[in-house]
């Protein structure tokens, strides 16, 4: 098949890709890099069957030949940017939801949006089942991500009942893993990056607030049966195992301080709340095993050891170019002025 991954540069859509290439697929990516990484997309530019165009979504698409499926991807997902670009999500999650819709239609493809367990908002209930509506606050800042992937979500909807376009509609909760940004600004990159830095890991509230963390090639994984299948609704794809955030910060904390050889981890500082931020996240996923036949295999303990590995490895590889960098540089002020006039200085 031909595939069409939007926002395949960002770390989830960048598993999502190696998965769809792995099965033998050809697969185009649409981003923008707004908040992807070129470098995933450098990664993969030697593959026979992938092929990327730098675009946003909300400007539409390039020309392309058939499409069978488009898995859409492109939305930043970062509180950090909720409260920069609100303007900008809003216009991601409608415009850009139409034009992949049009696009779908065009080409007869089927269409999977990434919705969001902020649909839910401040939920009232736990764990949160597909058929819950929410309590979502519309005038915060928040809204332009949970609103807006409500409004994705109504769009879907219509595109099916009125044009007839096939969608499935996954709602995911708390991914993490490889190919994040450090500065990604979600809890997890936010909680290794201080601790690898040896500062306080910051935590937004007393730490109490829950969140269910679940590794990207579960969530991938989760994606594609959804897209596979039959089953039309909302889906919650996401992992039951519900903590606090202070317990999962405990755990980064006490990971990276090992892999670095420090004795004890960084300490925690708390923050004031961010304004509408969820207290409770716990996915019922009865609709995921029962539909689909998919949970998530990868437990927390053994995704974040995989996390905090790639981490540091970055972080390896970054000190390693900048001593070749500086190592460059330390060339003999005499040699350097004979280059630059043409003279030769090797006898």
């Amino acid at each position: 098949m031909r595939i069409l991954v939007t926002g395949g540069a960002g770390f989830l859509g960048h598993h999502l890709v190696r998965l769809l290439l792995r099965q033998g697929h050809r697969v185009v990516v649409v981003d923008s890099l707004w908040t992807g990484n070129k470098g995933n997309i450098r990664s993969l530019e030697g593959h026979a069957n992938f092929q990327y165009y730098i675009c946003d979504v909300r400007d539409g698409f390039p020309e392309l030949d058939g499409l069978d499926q488009i898995y859409h991807l492109a939305c930043p997902a970062s509180p950090d940017h909720f409260e920069v670009n609100p303007i900008e999500i809003l216009e991601t999650c409608f415009e850009g939801t139409k034009n992949a819709l049009e696009l779908a239609l065009k080409h007869g493809a089927r269409l999977l949006l990434t919705s969001t367990s902020e649909t839910y908002g401040d939920p009232k209930v736990s764990p949160q089942a597909e058929t819950y509506r929410g309590n979502v606050s519309c005038f915060g800042p928040r809204a332009c991500y949970d609103e807006g992937k409500r409004v994705a979500e109504a769009l879907a909807y219509s595109y099916n009942k009125q044009q007839g376009v096939e969608v499935r509609i996954a709602r995911i909760f708390n991914a993490y893993g490889p190919y994040m940004k450090l500065d990604d600004g979600r809890a997890v990159p936010n909680f290794i990056a201080a601790a690898m830095e040896r500062r306080p890991m910051v935590i937004y509230g007393d730490g109490t607030a829950t969140r269910s963390f679940q590794a990207a090639r579960d969530c991938v994984a989760g994606l594609e049966k959804l897209m596979n299948s039959d089953y039309t609704g909302p889906v919650n794809i996401g992992s039951d195992r519900e903590m606090t955030v202070g317990e999962m910060a405990s755990i980064i904390g006490r990971v990276v301080a090992k892999k670095m050889g420090h004795a004890e981890p960084v300490p925690v500082r708390c923050l004031p709340a961010r304004q509408d931020d969820p207290m409770t996240r716990k996915p019922d996923i009865t609709l995921a095993r029962e539909k689909l036949g998919w949970k998530p295999l990868v437990e927390l303990e053994e995704g974040v050891d995989e996390t905090v590995d790639w981490f540091l490895e970055r972080r390896r590889l970054a000190k390693e170019d900048e001593e070749k960098e500086a190592a460059r540089r330390q060339v003999r002020p005499g040699r350097m002025a004979a280059t630059a006039i043409g003279l030769d200085v090797s006898r």
